[in-house]
């Protein structure tokens, strides 16, 4: 099973971080097919052999998500996606 665990700092007002990671959950959605809800401040995201979650903290992000087998062929492209956009958005 791969990995992904991604913290990034960020200095947004809380509503303006949580559509920067609307954003992403759509990206995400879009380019990936992944299914995203909010649990508080954790955008929960899963499609069969993904799972994963982004925890919105005060001043950091924290990006995690378990890789099924097949999955794991798209390690790069989800996690170049997600940094990509971090760097536009954060």
């Amino acid at each position: 099973m791969s990995r992904i665990d991604i913290r990034h700092a960020h200095s947004l007002p809380k509503a303006q971080a949580r559509k920067a990671i609307d954003e992403i959950a759509g990206k995400l959605h879009e380019r990936f097919q992944v299914d995203c809800g909010w649990d508080g401040d954790v955008l929960n995201f899963s499609r069969s052999g993904i799972d994963g979650h982004i925890v919105l903290e005060e001043r950091e992000l924290q990006v995690k998500a378990k890789l099924g087998f097949l999955a794991a062929m798209f390690k790069d492209p989800i996690e170049s996606e997600i940094l990509r956009v971090l760097k536009e958005k954060f």
